[in-house]
């Protein structure tokens, strides 16, 4: 399950776009997802874990940005007013 929001904030104020991306981190001990983001935040994000990176609060190694992909399966049963726009451009 994945946030319905970008998980970007600015001045306070989380962004209202849906997610786009997964974001995850390839280390050497394994993959991280480290949150969600919209288009419009994607270069946002790559700096922010850059820093985070940098400062030893995130493992090091490659950022990777998978766009979000609807999955649906037999044991799931959802609402339509459950689920959020994806862009499949």
């Amino acid at each position: 399950m994945l946030p319905d929001r970008c998980s970007v904030t600015e001045s306070g104020r989380q962004c209202p776009s849906p997610p786009e991306f997964v974001v995850a981190v390839t280390a050497d001990e394994g993959e991280y997802m480290v949150g969600v983001t919209c288009d419009a935040h994607k270069k946002i994000v790559a700096g922010k874990i850059g820093v985070l990176q940098t400062e030893g609060k995130i493992h090091a190694g490659k950022i990777s940005f998978s766009p979000v992909k609807a999955v649906g399966t037999d044991c799931i049963h959802a609402d339509a007013d459950d689920f959020v726009r994806i862009d499949t451009k």
